[in-house]
């Protein structure tokens, strides 16, 4: 079996699509940081905040829901990282399911062990307690 580190190396080289739940248009909230490295990055974002849906932020579209930014752009999601608090995870697991996500990634300080293994059985990657863009980083 693959260590955690060399699976998050594959999933970050092969990943394109990375959805980010949670996105602040505040510009010193780590997850807009975050949102701008991986758009410079050649990633293509998928923002997700029902309170910002309709406006954009880094130049993007925020959408309402995962669900809803499938419906209007008809993209594969790679990646469902997520700026929420634990126990909102469950909720964005079943969305991820739902439009068949390959991978969750909760950062750092966020845990959600049940809702982690209700992903690994539905067939999704889990990442938990990390940073994505601190992962990123050590691929270069």
């Amino acid at each position: 079996m693959m260590s955690e580190q060399a699976q998050i190396t594959q999933l970050l080289q092969h990943s394109k699509v990375i959805a980010i739940v949670g996105i602040s248009a505040n510009p010193q909230r780590p997850s807009y940081q975050v949102a701008a490295y991986l758009q410079s990055h050649h990633y293509t974002l998928l923002l997700i905040n029902p309170l910002e849906a309709g406006n954009t932020i880094l130049g993007l579209p925020c959408y309402e829901s995962l669900t809803q930014a499938i419906q209007k752009t008809a993209t594969q999601i790679d990646i469902v990282d997520c700026f929420r608090r634990a126990e909102l995870i469950p909720d964005i697991i079943e969305e991820a399911i739902f439009v068949n996500a390959k991978a969750v990634w909760m950062q750092q300080g966020i845990i959600n062990d049940l809702a982690a293994n209700t992903a690994r059985n539905a067939g999704l990657m889990v990442i938990m307690d990390r940073c994505i863009k601190i992962d990123h980083m050590l691929l270069s």
